[in-house]
C-alpha cells in the first residue's frame, strides 16, 4: 500500500485513466484533465506541496483545454455539405407534372422525380424551372424561377 502514498503516482494514474476515457468520448475534455494530471504528477516529484499541485493541475488543465479547443475547431470545420433530402434545398429543377394552386405536382431534380407544392400556393406550369425552398415530409416546396 505504500506505493499509493506518493502523490505523484496518484496524479499519473488519474491522468492515464482520463486519457483512456478520452479515447471513448468526444470533445477533448478528459484529455485536458489527463495531461494536467500527468504533468502535475511529474511536478509533484519536485515540489510535494499540495497547494502547488492543485494550482499546477488547474493551470495546466486550463491551458491544454484552450489549446485543444482551438485545434478541435480547426479539425471540425463548419464547411460541410448537407446530405439526404436536405441537400435538395437551393437546387433547381424542372416541373414534369403541373403543380396546381394549393395542390401537388411533380418536379425533376438531379435525375430524380419528387412530389412538389408551390411555396406561394400558385399554379406552376409543366416544364417551368423551379427552386427548392424546403422539404415537407416526402415532398419539396418550390418557387417558380421567373425568366
Amino acid at each position: 500500500m505504500e506505493l499509493w502514498s506518493d502523490p505523484w503516482i496518484i496524479w499519473v494514474a488519474i491522468g492515464i485513466i482520463c486519457i483512456i476515457i478520452e479515447i471513448f468520448t468526444p470533445g477533448f475534455l478528459f484529455l485536458s484533465f489527463g495531461v494536467g494530471a500527468i504533468i502535475t504528477g511529474l511536478a509533484a516529484l519536485i515540489i510535494p506541496s499540495l497547494t502547488f499541485q492543485i494550482l499546477t493541475f488547474a493551470i495546466v488543465t486550463l491551458i491544454v483545454f484552450i489549446l485543444s479547443r482551438k485545434f478541435s475547431k480547426k479539425l471540425i470545420s463548419n464547411n460541410y455539405e448537407e446530405t439526404n433530402v436536405k441537400a435538395l434545398i437551393g437546387k433547381t429543377g424542372k416541373v414534369t407534372q403541373e403543380i396546381p394552386a394549393n395542390e401537388k405536382g411533380y418536379v425533376k431534380i438531379g435525375g430524380e422525380e419528387w412530389a412538389a407544392v408551390s411555396k406561394d400556393n400558385r399554379e406552376i406550369k409543366k416544364d417551368a424551372r423551379v427552386t427548392v425552398n424546403n422539404i415537407d415530409g416526402n415532398k419539396v416546396i418550390v418557387t417558380l424561377i421567373e425568366e
